[in-house]
């Protein structure tokens, strides 16, 4: 059923979720209940990907995208767009289509895109926008940070939205939250997206959302970190994957291939970078470092066909198997095929290796999660539940750590990609 505004005055409060993996919109009529907008064959989630395609220089959005580039269609894939808000890579130029294009641009283009899927299911153009943002774009630099913000909301006017407030997005996911509970509760949102994992320590209770006014009493403490599902997948990429296209093996001098082209290769949004002419002629010479030749054809195979984001996409799609076979008990890890490369070549990849892989930055994000409810007054606080939404707080490690690093508090798992939107929807003016 199509998604219509209650009238075509344009009313009501569109929020708009640009995820670093994953977009979502959400609309709301004033005074009414949050629905999500369907951006693509009826799913409420738009991967944020970009396909432009060489041939007729079309360009593709989101599972359209990512199907083009895995086809082996000739074009240029472009994904993790958020990751470079705040970054220098967002002064810089690239080549899309014949012209020096910014990456300001291309973000513009992705939002204008979701835009007019939502202007076109709802039949009018929303009077307000909310969109999301992390805690902090970047960590530990507030003038970087401001930049991040002010970059997007450039995008977001080059994409036809002249005016747009921010929300926080573990805010966001809270008042979305609300709307379940029967009773009042101390909770902790934590929403672990594709590039941030953020949390609010917040006070929430049945009919709060609808009384509006200033919330800023409720929230009790509020904290961030720029690690999310992202860097968790060039972690296993690096770890998996990367040692069988040459990265940890010895040469003839007994000195280690340099590890550069491994990294940018495990990186969404530095995979394409390892394409150009140059870097190829760089990881052709490296041929002298390896003694086993065959991982250097593996290594120069992946970067003359452009393999780069077929094999993310494969550690992304073994992490997610993973955890999803931890979460119903399916005996045996994932299994990564890599049979592209190699006839028989895989890698297999279960919840043990994940939390071996992944130590360190889940210690990063369970550390911030509970600095966060310290602030908030736990433990003499009472902490009623831990609130989780975005892609990533499925990872079964994460949900290990976080358990163990508060113990006795449940976790409830909310609309993992769509809480977030439905919360910026009902943001109170």
């Amino acid at each position: 059923m199509a998604l219509k505004a209650a009238s075509g005055d344009g009313g009501g409060t569109l929020g708009v979720d640009f995820g670093t993996s994953n977009s979502a919109a959400a609309w709301c009529a004033p005074g009414g209940q949050a629905r999500a907008v369907p951006l693509e064959d009826g799913a409420a989630s738009l991967p944020t990907a970009v396909f432009f395609q060489a041939e007729d220089r079309s360009v593709q959005f989101g599972r359209a995208a990512m199907a083009q580039y895995l086809a082996g269609t000739e074009g240029r894939l472009m994904r993790s767009l958020k990751s470079l808000l705040g970054s220098s890579l967002m002064q810089e130029r690239t080549d899309i289509h014949g012209r020096p294009t910014s990456f300001v641009e291309i973000i513009a283009l992705f939002l204008g895109e979701l835009r007019q899927r939502c202007e076109q299911t709802l039949g009018t153009v929303p009077q307000r926008i909310v969109m999301g943002r992390p805690v902090h774009f970047v960590d530990d630099d507030p003038e970087r940070d401001a930049l991040a913000e002010a970059t997007l909301r450039e995008a977001a006017r080059q994409a036809g939205w002249p005016e747009v407030q921010f929300l926080r997005e573990p805010i966001a996911a809270a008042l979305d939250y609300e709307r379940r509970l029967d009773r009042e509760q101390t909770v902790l949102v934590a929403d672990i997206g594709g590039g941030t994992s953020d949390f609010t320590m917040v006070r929430l209770g049945p009919g709060r959302w609808q009384r509006g006014g200033d919330r800023a009493g409720d929230l009790l403490a509020t904290r961030g970190v720029h690690v999310g599902g992202t860097d968790f997948d060039q972690r296993l990429s690096v770890a998996r994957v990367m040692p069988l296209l040459g990265l940890g093996h010895r040469g003839p001098h007994g000195r280690e291939v340099p590890s550069g082209v491994f990294h940018d290769l495990a990186t969404w949004h530095l995979i394409h970078w390892r394409y150009l002419p140059r870097a190829l002629r760089e990881a052709e010479a490296l041929r002298h470092d390896y003694t086993d030749l065959a991982l250097h054809a593996r290594l120069m195979q992946v970067l003359h066909e452009r393999l780069g984001h077929w094999l993310a996409h494969e550690v992304e799609r073994a992490k997610i198997a993973a955890s999803q076979g931890a979460a119903q008990a399916t005996a045996g890890p994932a299994r990564l095929d890599l049979g592209l490369l190699e006839p028989g070549l895989a890698a297999t990849l279960g919840t043990a290796e994940m939390a071996q892989d992944l130590r360190e930055p889940l210690q990063r994000v369970v550390d911030c999660a509970v600095q966060c409810a310290r602030e908030g007054g736990w433990p003499a606080q009472r902490l009623d539940a831990v609130y989780l939404t975005g892609g990533s707080a499925a990872l079964a490690p994460f949900q290990a750590a976080l358990r163990s690093a508060l113990p006795g508090v449940p976790l409830v798992e909310g609309d993992l990609f769509g809480g977030v939107a439905a919360g910026l929807a009902m943001a109170p003016h």
